[in-house]
Formats: structure tokens, sequence, C-alpha cells
């Protein structure tokens, strides 16, 4: 059968996987978005469904003040006698934890910190004992990935933490992994940042702790000499072996925009590319170590077809799922209906590393129609639409209303420094307001709709939203908000449909 890449679309980047029975589960990064770390839920792997979050409580993790892609980090699962264990970093805290629980569908624990440094840790067990890993610095000084053995009942060291392995000499070591297979322990790692030069490395030996042998070939996968290709940073990856012996890769990429346009605003996303193991024990990944956008492989039934969800709706989404707030939000200031989104504003705005009314979707693809209608009263306030990607970079779409009880619809451009209101029309009365947002590779379109009527409000380019301008580690979300202490906003009938 044929599957195309991505597998999971839009910014769920840093993935890592386990299997359970016939069942894969799945988690991203989600940085200072709340709740924390979306988990999935496969039978193929081609096909994954959101179940949840491992973090959704504000005690299990603190966002406070946290500026974008800040918060939390590449997060591991594992699964270790009958129990679900997913690792993480909070980067703006410095600190390493793990949450654990026995039933994938229900609560996580609260948080069991680790007292070793480094970003993207990794949990190993082996015959009762578990080991922790992180890319940093050992208790030596020494840079690399760093290990120690864990008590996993309190996170306390049961070793010193040591530098088992410095990579190959690519920049950035990051997002190390530990698996034992047929015998020999592989540590699996990314270099290079994850840019236009990510790639996967691995290395292997006879002991878990080292000495380690860098593959004679590496990388084992990037596409970074792909000039002109859609999937670029190929790159922090996990390995998975299906219930038929095989053995996969689920790891991160983007899309960039267009053949010679290297901007990518949709985030970093999930890819599947299939892994052999030669005679040798070595193993390759991809297509002559590339990532494709589509394979043909006979490792999955040909009865499996792909599925693809084209429309979001306040009907077919879930607010627990699919939805994330920024950082911790505000309950009392969330109404959330089956077909109707109330929203209070406080005077907290998009423009703060704060805590604003705000409620989004991840957007998943380039092409996509964004509708609302919006119905805003009280004074001196603004609601509407927003292409969210962080504080000083958003396209927003929205009715506001001044002190002397005028309203209108505005379209405001946020590019660093620069935040311009460059199109305002006037409105006759405060009845509800359809607003439409037309998305394209390169440009989003914005529109006003009166009696089935479009009126434009002009365009901006997708790169000024995308890492390339913006930085960081994030994606557009597509964001429902209202700021005003005396604003109150009522969104009905919204659509998300991607061509």
């Amino acid at each position: 059968m044929k599957y195309n890449n991505p597998v999971i679309k839009g910014f769920y980047p840093d993935p890592s996987v386990c299997r359970v029975g016939d069942t894969y589960y799945l988690v991203c990064s989600s940085f200072q978005y709340f709740p924390g770390v979306p988990l999935f839920e496969s039978r193929d792997l081609i096909n994954w469904t959101q179940i949840g979050h491992c973090l959704t409580r504000e005690s299990q993790v603190r966002l406070g003040g946290v500026n974008s892609s800040g918060g939390v980090f590449a997060p591991t699962i594992r699964h270790h006698a009958g129990r679900f264990y997913m690792t993480t970093t909070n980067d703006t805290t410095r600190q390493n934890f793990y949450v654990w629980t026995d039933d994938i569908r229900g609560e996580w624990s609260e948080p069991v910190y680790v007292d070793q440094g480094g970003i993207d840790p990794d949990l190993y067990f082996e015959n009762g004992r578990a080991f922790f890993m992180s890319n940093g610095t050992d208790d030596d000084g020494i840079g690399g990935v760093v290990q120690c053995e864990l008590d996993i009942e309190t996170g306390a060291k049961r070793s010193p933490s040591r530098s088992i392995w410095q990579g190959t000499g690519g920049r950035y070591l990051e997002s190390p992994h530990l698996y034992n297979i047929d015998g020999r322990y592989y540590l699996m790692a990314a270099e290079g940042g994850t840019e236009y030069g990510h790639m996967v490395v691995y290395a292997r030996g006879d002991s878990l702790s080292g000495p380690f042998e860098s593959y004679p070939a590496n990388p084992v996968l990037t596409n970074r000499n792909l000039g002109g290709y859609e999937l670029q940073g190929i790159g922090h990856g996990d390995l998975v072996q299906d219930g038929e012996g095989h053995w996969w890769m689920l790891h991160l990429g983007f899309r960039q925009i267009g053949r010679w346009l290297t901007y990518h605003h949709l985030g970093r996303e999930v890819f599947l590319t299939p892994v052999t193991f030669g005679a040798d024990g070595w193993f390759t990944a991809g297509y002559d170590g590339l990532t494709l956008t589509s394979f043909t492989t006979d490792r999955i039934p040909e009865a499996v077809r792909q599925q693809e969800k084209k429309l979001d709706t306040f009907d077919n989404t879930d607010w627990s799922l699919d939805w994330c707030y920024l950082r911790h939000p505000v309950p009392s200031n969330y109404e959330l209906g089956e077909e109707v989104l109330r929203l209070r504003g406080t005077a907290v705005s998009l423009d703060e590393a704060a805590s604003p009314t705000f409620i989004g979707l991840r957007q998943k693809d380039f092409d996509a129609t964004i509708a609302c209608e919006v119905r805003l009263s009280g004074r001196e306030g603004e609601a509407g639409l927003t292409l969210y990607m962080d504080e000083n970079h958003r396209y927003d779409l929205a009715v506001r209303t001044d002190a002397d009880g005028s309203l209108s619809v505005i379209k405001r451009l946020n590019v660093g420094d620069i935040k311009s209101i460059e199109k305002e029309i006037p409105l006759s009365r405060a009845s509800a307001v359809r607003l439409l947002i037309r998305s394209g590779h390169e440009r989003y379109h914005f529109f006003l709709v009166e009696d089935s009527r479009e009126i434009p409000l002009g365009s901006a380019q997708t790169r000024y939203l995308s890492s390339e301008v913006a930085g960081g580690f994030t994606g557009v979300v597509v964001g429902l908000y209202a700021v005003g202490e005396d604003a109150e906003a009522e969104f009905t009938d919204f659509a998300c449909e991607y061509a």
C-alpha cells in the first residue's frame, strides 16, 4: 500500500512512540501551550487519533510567564511493567521530570523530578533497573549524551551522570534514545539543529553505557541535501517495531511553502519512515537515507486506508483534545458549548507572554478556508480570528468596539516590532459579523462577509509567520480570542476546511 507523509499534520514536533500489544502510542512537544504533551493512538502507524494529554493540571507544569517556544520540550513515552511513563523537560525552569499512568486514557501522576540537567530526556528499562538519558553535561563537566541509573519510584540518581557518547560532530546533539535490539545496544540521536541541516545519527555497542561505535554511513536519515524538495528539517526520531517484526522511525520534519521558498509556518510535523536492518546489524532508513512525501510498502496491509480529516468545526472537535490555550487559562473566561463559544476578555493582550483569552487549533495544511461569526458586546474591546505564531508574529482579523460605541472590522499585521492595522471597515450595527480567511501556501487573504458578499481586507504573506522569520519551534495556530476587560464575545458557525 501507499501512504503519505506527514502522518500527523501541523505543529506536533519531537515525536516519541512506543508499542503495547497491537497499539502504538505517540507524544509530542507542546512548549507554551496547555494542556501539555498531546497523546495519540494508532493501530497501523499511519492513522493517528488524539486520545488525551499527559499534562492536564497546572500542578504538573509551570507555564506562567513562559515565552513562546519555552516550556515543555521533547518528550519520550515508554511502557514498563504495565505502566506508561512520559519524561520531558520544562526548558524555562531547566527541570527534567517524568509522569506516569496505569490508565493511558486517564490522568497522569504529579511530576517526579530528576537531578540531571540537559534536555530531550529518555527512559530505558532493563532487568528491573531504570536508566535516564539527556543531552547536556555530566558530573565531570563533559558534554554529550549523559546517562545515569534512576530510582524510578523517587527520581533519585543511583549512579553519577556520565557522558556516554559525543555524537558524530554535528552541531546541537539532541534527542537521544536507547534500544536493545538482538542483544546490541543502539543509541540514536539528532544533530545539525532542527532546521534545514537536521539529521538522524546513531551508534551501537555491547553495553548500555558504551563504548559506542558510530554507524559508518551517518547520518542514517536526512533531507539536508535535497534542495527544492518540499520535505525538509528531517530529524529527531524514535524507533518502534511493529507486530510483524518490521522496524519504523517516527520523526519530525517540515514542509516548506514552495520549491524554492525556504520558509515553513505550519510547524514541525510527524513523519513515518521504514527502517531496515542488514545482516551486519546496522540499519538503514527511508529511500537511500531520505524521507519522501509518500512511501509504497508491503509492510502495511492493502486493506488499510489512510484517513484524513478535512473539516474542523465546534461540533466535530473535542474542546479538551483538539484545542489548546496559551499557558494556563482562566476557566471562568471560557464557555465551551457544542455549537457556540463564549469568551470573556481581559486586559491581557496577545502581545504578552501571559494567558490572554485565547483558544486555538493547529493549522494542519497550507490550503484552508477559515470562517466564523462573531458577536461582540462591551466597550473598548475586540474579538476575532488570529493566525498566531508568537507574541510578535501573528495576523488578526477582528471586530473592534471603541469607547464611543463605534464598531468596525480590522485586519492587523504583527511582524516583529511592527504592529499595524492595515485595513478598517466601519460597521453600522452591532450584530453578528462573519469573518473569513482563505489560506494558501504563500498568502493569507482576509474578508468581511455581508449578505453573502465577500469584502476584501487585503492579504499577507505566510513567510512572515514562518520559523525562518519569527524564530522558535512552534507553528501557526488558528486562534479565537477576546481582549478588553469589558469585552464579551460569542463565536458561532466556526469552520476550518482544508482543500
